[in-house]
């Protein structure tokens, strides 16, 4: 639990976490590689020199390394793991719901693992959703729109096979569709995180609730007009966050027209671990303080309730979390290290 500097205690539920395995023995070929790379060349970027990884453990981080990160040392009280498969890219799969979900149960209560899949399998991904809310119980999934799967190079939101998709998952109670509508990945095509398709999608399919991790980013301006006419458009912050440390008034622009347009209802907060750990970015945005003539140009203030609403409460209305009730449980329950 995150504790403040006057002595608050705060409620974080980290959106949009990974446990991936990027190695070069889970690669397939130099996609894999690339992949990866890119990862750490933003973790290289955007971190604290202090917060720097050695690449062998970027690449392939261990059980006891994301308890540590995210509950001991990190302030999370809960997390989302999000599945991203890319298997044209890795041997095992990058981030898989089965190798999430076995982490997870060291400290039950701790994780919630969301599935993924890809509409362009057709009747095997309306099967392989069956499969996962029947063994995970799944409350939400990861869509990586831009993913490759053979000959394609990506899809859209609004295909057919993807509103069958969607329709099943709105039937099977699986109502979080988080999708990455942000920045591109080597060698991925930025135009496939396009955000245009998220309207139609999100009027379409009023029982579920669109997350766009990354909201837009580098397409701000083009998800803002979406997001404040579609009731069920929320922005996830992992990407835009981490310049709070290397470009504080980028932020400070970024996180003032969600607040514009959105409203602090409608923002949740994620680290994206394991490209950054989730301590130094709580950190920064708790004791962050809008610039007086950004504030004034917008009209908006980023509050301690509103930090408190993005940091986990607007989240755990998502995912029909008690936080009361979730505090009193995870109090009586120390994390504990794998190794332990």
């Amino acid at each position: 639990m995150y504790k403040t500097p006057d002595g608050q205690d705060v409620f974080v539920l980290d959106c949009h976490t990974h446990f991936w395995d990027g190695s070069p023995a889970n690669q397939r070929n130099v996609h894999g590689k690339q992949f990866i790379d890119c990862f750490y060349a933003y973790h290289t970027a955007l971190s604290p020199k202090d917060q720097l990884w050695e690449k062998s453990k970027f690449e392939k981080y261990s059980v006891d390394d994301i308890y540590r990160d995210l509950f001991v040392d990190g302030p999370d009280d809960m997390a989302i793991i999000q599945s991203t498969y890319l298997r044209d890219f890795y041997k095992e799969g990058f981030s898989s719901i089965e190798r999430s979900s076995q982490m997870a149960q060291i400290n039950p209560g701790r994780f919630i693992v969301n599935g993924a899949f890809d509409p362009r399998d057709g009747e095997k991904a309306l099967e392989y959703i069956h499969y996962m809310k029947e063994t995970f119980d799944i409350k939400g999934v990861k869509m990586y729109t831009a993913e490759w799967n053979g000959d394609s190079k990506g899809w859209k939101l609004t295909d057919p096979s993807a509103y069958k998709c969607f329709e099943l998952c709105e039937k099977l109670g699986i109502r979080n569709i988080h999708v990455h509508k942000g920045p591109t990945i080597l060698p991925l095509s930025k135009d496939a995180f396009a955000v245009g398709d998220v309207d139609e999608a999100a009027t379409d399919f009023q029982g579920l609730n669109w997350i766009i991790e990354h909201c837009g980013l580098p397409r701000l301006d083009d998800f803002c007009w979406i997001a404040t006419q579609e009731t069920n458009v929320y922005g996830g912050l992992a990407v835009a966050l981490p310049f709070i440390h290397s470009r504080p008034r980028y932020f400070a622009e970024v996180i003032s027209e969600l607040l514009f347009w959105l409203g602090p209802d409608k923002i949740l907060f994620g680290s994206d671990y394991a490209i950054w750990t989730p301590q130094w970015l709580v950190d920064r945005l708790w004791n962050f303080e809008i610039p007086e003539d950004i504030a004034t140009e917008r009209g908006v203030q980023l509050t301690d309730e509103i930090k408190r609403k993005i940091l986990g409460l607007n989240a755990a209305r998502l995912y029909d979390i008690d936080v009361a009730a979730k505090m009193r449980e995870l109090a009586q329950s120390p994390v504990r290290i794998a190794a332990e």
